[in-house]
């Protein structure tokens, strides 16, 4: 670095990179005055995966608003200190919904299905079957949904609301602990009926299809149950193998890439049993770190790839790079 470059305070630099707009502007005239696009990138990530290829797409960001509300255990001064050092806004929290595809040129697998056209979180949800469009896939060309529990952001999208299934060939999958707790009023509190509706609306027209699945077991070929109870008394994650390639999509095991990571023992407000909650995390994500195995987080920054390494008493996330040849 220059030694003058330290003289120069933070005004100089603004001033000058203004000057130097407004000189361009000035000798440049409106030649390349263009309309504005006004829409974004579609929304899917594509990239081959073993013998197969995955696709990443969206259900739209779920807007969780004041963390200091959701992530308990923990002073609001500690959750402002991790926010601020990691660049993050200390008033809403803002969750992805990532939805991952796997072509294994057999079949389809779609793991989890977001909100549907519930908008309890506002009206950035709901885009699960407009991005899957985008990214070129039919809907009835899904053979597996796979979800990793029955909360309304994981199984809101299996039915559409005049009682058709969005995904009319597809087998369903989870956990039987999720599907009975989730759609009986006499276990769900009176505080989550919307929870209670949703997984009623979503899994019971669809209970002739569901296969339960176990930990530890292969149910697809190349992807295994691996029980992470806390978050729902069912939650699951799921080991993805595929030639020498390995995936681990961690559903809800940690919501947000910071605050469930640098101090694992925080607990969150939707968790049906947030000290079992965080056991669990602790446990699959030194698991996850210890063996460098990928990880595709379903609330993180999209596309939600990344690895978990050990940092002190608790982990943090390394987003990977998108590769965006094939």
């Amino acid at each position: 670095m220059s030694p003058h470059y330290d003289g120069l305070s933070r005004r100089h630099l603004l001033l000058g990179g203004a000057a130097a707009v407004g000189g361009l502007a000035l000798t440049s005239g409106a030649i390349a005055k263009a309309p504005m696009v006004g829409k974004p990138s579609p929304y899917y990530y594509r990239f081959k995966f073993g013998n197969g290829e995955a696709t990443i797409v969206s259900d739209g960001t779920l807007p969780l608003g004041d963390p200091h509300q959701s992530f308990l255990g923990i002073t609001a001064e500690e959750i402002d200190r991790q926010l601020t050092q990691n660049y993050l806004p200390l008033s809403n929290a803002v969750l992805e919904q990532n939805v991952l595809i796997l072509n294994t040129g057999d079949r389809m697998v779609l793991f989890d299905t977001g909100m549907g056209s519930l908008q309890m979180f506002g009206p950035t949800t709901g885009k699960l079957l407009s991005t899957l469009k985008q990214a070129g896939i039919d809907p009835k060309d899904i053979d597996a949904v796979v979800m990793s529990h029955a909360h309304v952001d994981h199984c809101g999208g299996c039915m559409a609301d005049d009682g058709s299934r969005n995904f009319p060939n597809a087998q369903f999958y989870i956990s039987q602990a999720d599907y009975e707790y989730w759609t009986d009023e006499n276990k769900v509190a009176p505080s989550m009926k919307v929870f209670l509706d949703t997984a009623r609306k979503n899994l019971v027209p669809n209970r002739d299809r569901i296969v339960f699945v176990k930990d530890g077991q292969e149910f697809l070929p190349g992807i295994t149950a691996l029980a992470a109870p806390g978050h729902t008394v069912g939650h699951t994650i799921f080991m993805i193998n595929s030639d020498k390639d390995q995936l681990c999509y961690i559903g809800d095991l940690t919501h947000h890439p910071v605050l469930l990571l640098e101090k694992p023992l925080t607990e969150f407000s939707y968790d049906t049993d947030p000290k079992q909650s965080a056991q669990s995390r602790v446990r699959m994500l030194k698991m996850l770190a210890s063996n460098r195995i990928p990880v595709l987080a379903y609330h993180f920054a999209w596309p939600g790839i990344g690895h978990i390494a050990a940092q002190g008493d608790g982990f943090r996330y390394f987003p990977s790079p998108m590769k965006m040849e094939m």
